[in-house]
């Protein structure tokens, strides 16, 4: 395996740039640079030079033995100063090295969770915390990376493991008189299955990490003309969509990010819901303006007529500047782009809809791909609970342990790890 290197601590300059070694040969390679290296986990100050001894700089050198390092394997941390030709000087002294190279977006996280130094979960929830932008992005990150959703992940597996053993027990020991048996015996399996589902259940219906790291989708919807555009623009207090007076102006989605009081927010104008078109391009605009809506976790209906269902939603009377539509008629929420009036009631009515929609910080939360897996355990428990044949019970026990497997990376994810750790920056 290649010995890998790259700086951790973000893009010169600064003032100390953090350049990682890990792999077989970085104790070689540091001492190739260095000379003697410092006891392990004790910083020693030491100069590095090239292989013609011409001095690259005065670093702090910090080794640490594997398995018990970050990555899991041999890893040295040179402590730089952290001008770019600095940087450059020695990762061409180190690049020179036969069995060194650059580290790939992602590698040493790769490495750590492939050492099992740190399982997928975690690996993901580090992930998050790399791009978060939020308090509530931060701790929720935070838990998963601290190892949250392996814990209950374990938990999880330690029940069913439990009820294996039972099963176990029925099919091999059935004749003992210390093993229960019999109608009362599977009824209880039964249950035990069935509650189990149930606490996964639980879990993976709860607000999706995705609204935090992406934002909550608000779509703004209505007929063309109602004042979409301009009370986007009064939202995000920029000029993100056109403007105009002449019905049909916007034809596709236009998206705007904003975060407030440490919530991200997608804001998306959509095209006007005509009822019919002869215009090709308007009609893919309300296609796309229809698909908006299904996707949407708050709709903003600035429409007069009665608002489509949706679970999330607030109706709006826009343009309440304009003579004749100053007063709020029944449940509508009175707002006006072109004024600002009504913006900071719109905001609050907002904030009390995300409370409900997005994960709170003191509570598990997973993404998608650990949901899908909960979710296949909880009905392989689920089938488990309906099953009379123990060796098929068995089986479906099976089955929801290899989805546990799956969440924190035993088996089958090779597939998604090249798309998670495309994500990491190159020293990460």
């Amino acid at each position: 395996m290649d010995t890998i290197f790259a700086v951790s601590s973000g893009a010169p300059p600064a003032a100390i740039a953090v350049l990682r070694l890990s792999g077989p040969q970085a104790f070689e390679a540091a001492e190739a640079l260095a000379g003697t290296l410092p006891q392990p986990r004790r910083a020693g100050l030491r100069a590095l030079r090239d292989s013609s001894g011409e001095l690259l700089d005065r670093a702090l050198v910090l080794t640490f033995p594997g398995p018990d390092s970050a990555s899991g394997e041999d890893l040295v941390e040179l402590h730089l100063h952290g001008g770019r030709a600095v940087v450059r000087a020695v990762q061409a002294a180190l690049g020179a090295i036969e069995g060194l190279r650059p580290a790939e977006a992602g590698e040493f996280t790769r490495r750590a969770l492939l050492n099992g130094r740190m399982d997928l979960s975690e690996a993901e929830g580090l992930g998050d915390l790399l791009i978060a932008e939020t308090e509530a992005q931060r701790r929720i990150a935070v838990r998963a990376a601290e190892g949250g959703v392996r814990r209950q992940v374990e938990a999880w597996a330690q029940r069913l493991l439990g009820l294996a053993a039972q099963v176990e027990a029925q099919l091999d020991h059935s004749d003992e008189d210390d093993v229960a048996d019999g109608a009362d015996s599977l009824a209880a399996l039964h249950a035990a299955a069935a509650a189990l589902a149930r606490d996964i259940a639980d879990v993976a219906s709860r607000p999706p990490v995705e609204r935090l790291r992406d934002g909550l989708r608000v779509v703004l919807a209505g007929p063309p003309n109602a004042g979409k555009s301009t009370l986007l623009n009064a939202m995000v207090e920029r000029e993100a969509a056109i403007v105009s007076p002449i019905a049909g102006t916007t034809r596709d989605r236009i998206e705007a990010p904003v975060t407030r009081g440490g919530t991200a927010w997608l804001l998306i104008d959509t095209a006007g819901l005509a009822e019919t078109t002869a215009d090709p391009i308007e009609a893919i605009g309300i296609t796309r303006a229809r698909a908006a809506l299904d996707e949407a976790d708050i709709v903003l209906w600035l429409g007069d007529d009665a608002p489509p269902p949706h679970p999330a939603l607030l109706w709006l009377l826009p343009r309440a500047d304009m003579v004749g539509r100053e007063s709020a008629s029944g449940e509508r929420l009175v707002v006006s782009g072109a004024t600002g009036a009504g913006i900071d009631a719109l905001w609050a009515a907002l904030d009390r809809l995300a409370s409900a929609l997005l994960p709170q910080s003191d509570m598990l939360a997973l993404n998608r791909r650990q949901r899908d897996l909960a979710e296949a355990a909880g009905d392989a428990l689920g089938r488990a609970a309906m099953q009379h044949d123990l060796l098929l019970y068995a089986e479906e026990l099976r089955s929801a342990r290899r989805s546990f497997d799956a969440i924190t990376g035993r088996v089958g994810v090779e597939s998604m790890l090249d798309a998670l750790f495309s994500r990491f920056c190159i020293g990460k």
